[in-house]
């Protein structure tokens, strides 16, 4: 793996709710020096984010219903849409964790597709999946994929982060009809390995340089 391709794998993310305008600034520098594949940013901020990132490879990302899941699906529908008017080309969504427990899997799709074909962009499925039993998991993750999702997510990083085992569920689940992000407590390369050996295919982490800078004196010893 070389240090192009795996920083092609990650999206550069800044979800403080402190972050300033100056931030947004350096994180999209930064995007665009290092080749990430995305900025993944608060909604408030994408229109800044495309307005630096026009003409340039990384992508803007931003969150919907971020980080409870617990909106309505109208006030989702509305900043997936608004976010997508903005310039957004990538929407990480959280789904309603409180109707999985419930077994409400309708509402879990309808809300999840109404963002798909409303938007036309790149969804990814937050399942929180530390929240999660095995059979959740599983159960989550085939109603994103009916829903029209692009990728499978994992968490949040509020509550817990990424594992490989989950990585590697959510992989067996999506039998490569989709990709699999992980996303939470990434913070060195072996843990970024790890994760892509495992299945992931994107990578979401504050910590993409770092890793970066750590892949390049691995590979030099």
């Amino acid at each position: 793996m070389t240090l192009n391709n795996l920083a092609r794998q990650i999206d550069h993310t800044l979800l403080d709710p402190l972050a300033t305008e100056a931030d947004i600034e350096q994180l999209c520098a930064q995007a665009e020096q290092w080749k990430f594949a995305s900025v993944c940013i608060y909604p408030i901020w994408v229109a800044r984010a495309v307005e630096l990132l026009h003409g340039k490879a990384p992508l803007v990302c931003t969150v919907v219903g971020f980080p409870t899941g617990a909106h309505t699906p109208a006030t989702k529908l509305y900043e997936a849409q608004a976010a997508v008017d903005a310039g957004a080309q990538e929407l990480d969504v959280v789904i309603n964790l409180g109707w999985l427990k419930m077994g409400h899997s309708e509402a879990i799709y309808n809300e999840i597709a109404a963002i798909c074909e409303t938007t036309q962009v790149t969804v990814k499925a937050i399942l929180e999946t530390t929240l999660l039993t095995t059979t959740e998991k599983q159960i989550a993750a085939e109603i994103c994929l009916d829903a029209g999702v692009s990728f499978l997510k994992t968490s949040t990083g509020w509550k817990g982060g990424a594992t490989v085992e989950d990585v590697k569920l959510l992989k067996d689940v999506a039998k490569d009809r989709v990709g699999v992000k992980a996303s939470g407590g990434i913070r060195t390369y072996g843990q970024a390995k790890d994760l892509i050996n495992a299945g992931a295919t994107r990578l979401g982490t504050s910590r993409g340089i770092d890793i970066l800078n750590q892949q390049s004196r691995d590979d030099r010893i």
